[in-house]
């Protein structure tokens, strides 16, 4: 298996051991009908609902992670 094979079958868990406690991903989402950013912790957890991507982006930069998309 390759490892990029490897990555894709991650869980949540096997992330936050590698080290990814400084990274969050965004996600677009749709709430109440609206487009939206989600933000996430390495293992999941929903952090923040932003209504702009860039904002989103900021806000994981101005707390010292770096910021991951999701599509």
């Amino acid at each position: 298996m390759e490892a990029f094979d490897f990555l894709q079958y991650m869980s949540d868990q096997d992330m936050a051991i590698l080290g990814l406690q400084d990274v969050a991903y965004v996600k677009p989402v749709v709430v109440d009908g609206q487009d939206a950013f989600s933000i996430h912790a390495a293992d999941g957890t929903t952090i923040a609902i932003m209504a702009d991507r860039e904002v989103a982006v900021a806000t994981i930069r101005q707390h010292d992670l770096e910021p991951v998309s999701v599509h």
